[in-house]
């Protein structure tokens, strides 16, 4: 038995030096061969590690920003429309609330002088939106609890605005009109306003005033969109059923008359998508290496054609039909694995640029370098399968009248 083995091994040792000099003895042949492989392994590896890297970072800003936080928007019911002023005051009291923020939005003409534009995004915000979110105002204040009970008439703007109306003017205390109503700008806010939880779900503004004003500019006496901010120990999940238990109660238990929404729930959405969109870009990127492994199985139907003398001699020697395609398996195989590393390589190489050029982690996906490997070896096995079978079945006489 064992010496079977040492036996077997010695073949399979004499089959690899065989293959490395075939392989060598048709450069070019084998080059082009190979490259069709490499590509295949390269787009697999490159589109797997670089969505994979992107959906990492996508959920460490997810998680980041919508850490502790809950979204809610009213639909309302016929009985009542959305949450009052003194609605969101009880929510505040509850014991699994920090604080709550209500979002007012609507669309208005502003001018100043001569210069005016219309279809200006503006949004209601309150005090405790701006206590969160500190890095929001670069210049002047914040909206005050002053400005929320007397539903002031001031504003902060973007540079965006101030560019508009004060190009080279302070615009801190000026009058800017909002469907010609005089607001007096307390604030400029920083370039970075896009990038806090409540501007990503309802969409950044240019102008920020108390809430209470937009209400009473909307004609609206309710809120139907507000962020709740958890207390200390509370998480989405245990922090979710108290406050949908008190809205069913404001709302006298009717049925979809809210929707909570917390980030952990859209970042598995977006997970999702994003497998998805990785598992089609796979597979499409796995065609090059069909398309490879057909070039291999050409290079290895015209060897067995172009070394029909060889196989007849090595039939004529004693050699096994298992043996003759085991060789040129083992080609086959070394052609597809050669391949199939240079394209990893290559692969994470493409991957980690990318990733530098987007900005997102750099991660080394073992599953996409198994897959590749495991791609390569397939490929190399199942293509190269027919061609070592016709060369295991041919007849050393009439192969040996070819020469």
């Amino acid at each position: 038995m064992l010496k079977k083995i040492t036996q077997f091994l010695r073949m399979l040792r004499e089959c690899f030096i065989m293959s490395i000099h075939n392989i060598r003895g048709s450069r070019m042949r084998s080059f082009l061969t190979i490259l069709g492989i490499l590509i295949g392994v390269a787009a697999v590896i490159a589109l797997i590690t670089t969505v994979s890297g992107f959906s990492g970072s996508l959920s460490s800003s997810f998680a980041s920003m919508g850490a502790g936080t809950l979204t809610v928007s009213v639909t309302g019911s016929e009985l009542k429309e959305g949450l009052s002023s003194a609605d969101l005051d009880v929510l505040t009291t509850m014991d699994c609330i920090r604080g709550v923020t209500p979002t007012v939005s609507l669309r208005a003409r502003v001018s100043r002088g001569h210069a005016y534009k219309s279809n200006v995004s503006l949004s209601g915000r309150n005090t405790f939106y701006f206590r969160e979110n500190e890095e929001l105002v670069s210049r002047g204040r914040a909206i005050t609890p002053v400005d929320e009970s007397n539903m002031s008439y001031v504003c902060l703007i973007t540079t965006g605005m101030m560019e508009t109306f004060f190009f080279g003017v302070d615009p801190l205390g000026e009058t800017l009109y909002i469907s010609g109503i005089p607001f007096q700008v307390v604030g400029i806010l920083s370039d970075n306003t896009a990038t806090s939880l409540t501007s990503l779900m309802s969409g950044s503004a240019d102008i920020l005033i108390p809430y209470t004003t937009a209400m009473r500019l909307n004609n609206v006496n309710v809120v139907t969109a507000f962020t709740v901010y958890l207390a200390d120990g509370y998480d989405s999940e245990t922090g979710t059923i108290p406050i949908e238990e008190e809205l069913d109660r404001m709302f006298s238990f009717e049925e979809d008359c809210f929707t909570i929404t917390n980030m952990s729930g859209v970042e598995d959405t977006m997970e999702s998508m994003l497998s998805m969109v990785s598992a089609l870009l796979a597979g499409i990127a796995s065609i090059a290496l069909v398309v490879g492994g057909i070039g291999i199985m050409n290079m290895m139907l015209t060897t067995v054609t172009e070394r029909t003398v060889e196989i007849g001699l090595k039939k004529a020697l004693g050699a096994l039909p298992w043996q003759i395609q085991t060789q040129f398996l083992m080609e086959s195989f070394m052609l597809s694995m050669i391949g199939g590393i240079l394209g990893i390589l290559i692969g994470l190489i493409l991957s980690y640029t990318l990733c530098t050029m987007m900005d997102t982690s750099f991660v080394i996906s073992m599953g996409a370098i198994a897959l590749g490997a495991g791609f390569s070896a397939a490929v190399g096995i199942i293509f190269g399968w027919a061609p070592a079978r016709k060369a295991s079945k041919l007849n050393p006489i009439d192969a040996l009248r070819s020469m």
